[in-house]
């Protein structure tokens, strides 16, 4: 039997990223009105806003994280089962996630604002990973994503759509059509016959990302510390 079609928002922040305003709550009203059939949760350096977006609505969210590597670039894992640090060598991460059976995406490499990648560091990692982001939403020169796109294409890697959405307008922007999935395993082959949806962002999500920075430092303090399911903790 042919598995159903799932619409999948790959890149997703809560507000356990600093830059992000996505309480979950919210993020569970908008997902569902928007006809999402799973939402991956990628926060910064952290599965704790996955961890509590899975509590809250366990058949729409998959836990990942966002981690950022020596030198500043950034690498993706899905059903991630123990937090990775910052800052380690992008060698560590991936054997860290492959460890825990996590999959592992590459998020706009060659976004010449938040790449960050050395040419013989990307190459090396290029052959690490299961795909890659082949259209990020908040890429500000969309010749960078068709330029991800066709790398990806060219090593054999699959692709996939994400909004990197740290608003609630942001969520569901872009996204990928592909087979469901339940597990790990399943959403590789899955994403081997993925078909992205691009929708570019406005320019002025960026500002509202600075915006939920300063408004976290001014007013609520550290938002690792809250309690993301607090009717009360939103705008």
């Amino acid at each position: 039997m042919t598995p159903p079609l799932w619409k999948v928002e790959f890149h997703c922040h809560t507000v356990y990223s600093p830059d992000s305003l996505n309480w979950i709550p919210a993020l569970i009203k908008t997902a569902r009105q928007r006809g999402l059939d799973r939402v991956m949760i990628t926060d910064h350096n952290t599965i704790r806003g996955g961890l509590a977006a899975r509590k809250a609505d366990p058949d729409l969210f998959v836990v990942g994280e966002e981690i950022k590597v020596r030198g500043g670039a950034e690498i993706l894992g899905y059903f991630v089962q123990e937090e990775i640090p910052a800052g380690l060598p992008f060698e560590e991460v991936v054997a860290r996630l492959r460890e825990q059976g996590a999959v592992i995406g590459l998020p706009h490499p060659l976004d010449r604002y938040r790449g960050r990648w050395k040419a013989e560091e990307l190459q090396a990692v290029l052959a690490l990973v299961d795909a890659v982001e082949g259209f990020n939403a908040r890429c500000l020169v969309n010749e960078d994503n068709t330029a991800a796109e066709t790398m990806a294409l060219r090593r054999g890697l699959a692709v996939f759509s994400g909004s990197d959405a740290h608003l609630p307008c942001e969520v569901g922007a872009a996204y990928t059509v592909l087979p469901s999935f339940s597990t790990p395993e399943e959403l590789k082959v899955a994403l081997r016959s993925a078909q992205l949806v691009r929708r570019q962002s406005s320019n002025l999500v960026h500002l509202g990302s600075r915006y939920a920075v300063l408004y976290k430092r001014l007013f609520k303090g550290s938002p690792q510390l809250q309690d993301s399911n607090e009717p009360d903790a939103r705008l």
